[in-house]
């Protein structure tokens, strides 16, 4: 666990500076491809400081989204106590605890780091979950906050938008807003149109890849921060079982949640299954039974 805390961390880092170095590649073609240096220096000094806003206001993003509310302990005693006390055996800062007006079972946390964190739960999960199964629950969103999962998903988050931002734009103003088309480099705009294209698709590849492995850690480490794997393994089928997307997610938000929370849309199902942020449930479900009498 200690070592995958480092790995996060590391790889923070390292995924930041590459962050900076593609986005100051694409802001370099870009440039040489319409032949005006400015969307260059627009391009870097742009993204960095959207990334530095984003990394910083993620969490009230991501609450703004869901149309989480705040709780104290007096609002929900039970809640806030299993949190405390998960809180208190993984050796984290309470979080702030919020509450999502939604009857779909399904629960995220965020932040930037273990002493910004913030846990948010629907109404939905309060309502089905056992005390047990809850529990599971919140410890895998806290084994996220420990494992410095979080910070790592603000900075992929950042990454994906800052990037389809950047093509989006590159696109309009070709189409839309470029002057004489004889200014224009043609190899470098070939490659601007390909880099335009693939990038959102490679960034958004990345976020997909790290955030189902981040899920089976998540698991894992919820397990054994309860010692009862079957608590979280019966959520999860409940989870399943409800089929009912959440009102407020999105492809933007959700790789945050426990389990998809578009999953049930019958309107553009087919993409999301192909693009899930998670990986099957049931496969989640198998590992835990797996982990029974070995924790």
């Amino acid at each position: 666990m200690y070592t995958q805390i480092a790995a996060n961390k590391r790889r923070s880092w390292l995924l930041t500076i590459g962050f900076v170095g593609f986005v100051s590649i694409l802001g370099y073609v870009f440039a040489r491809a319409t032949n005006h240096p400015g969307i260059f220096v627009f391009a870097g000094l742009g993204s960095l400081a959207y990334a530095t806003i984003g990394y910083y206001a993620s969490a009230q993003i991501a609450l703004s989204l869901s149309g989480a509310r705040e709780v104290a302990k007096k609002d929900a005693p039970e809640l806030y106590r299993i949190v405390e006390n998960l809180a208190i055996t993984a050796g984290l800062p309470m979080p702030r605890v919020y509450i999502i007006d939604d009857p779909s079972p399904n629960a995220f946390a965020t932040g930037r780091d273990p002493k910004h964190a913030v846990v948010a739960v629907t109404t939905g999960i309060l309502e089905v979950m056992e005390k047990e199964e809850l529990e599971g629950v919140l410890a895998h969103e806290l084994s996220h906050v420990g494992n410095y999962d979080i910070r790592f998903m603000a900075i992929v988050m950042v990454l994906v938008t800052v990037v389809s931002l950047l093509s989006d734009f590159f696109f309009r103003w070709n189409f839309f807003g470029g002057d004489d088309e004889e200014d224009n480099n043609p190899v470098f705009m070939i490659i601007g149109i390909v880099l335009a294209i693939l990038a959102p698709i490679v960034a958004t590849l990345l976020q997909l890849a790290v955030s189902r492995r981040r899920e089976y850690l998540a698991d894992a480490s919820g397990a054994l921060l309860t010692r009862y794997p079957e608590g979280l393994a019966r959520a999860l089928e409940k989870i399943e079982h409800a089929g009912r997307p959440l009102r407020h997610a999105s492809t933007a938000n959700a790789h945050m949640y426990i389990s998809n929370p578009l999953a049930g849309r019958k309107a553009g199902a087919l993409v999301a299954n192909l693009f899930s942020t998670h990986p099957p449930i049931e496969d989640r479900i198998r590992k835990l039974r797996d982990m029974e009498g070995k924790v």
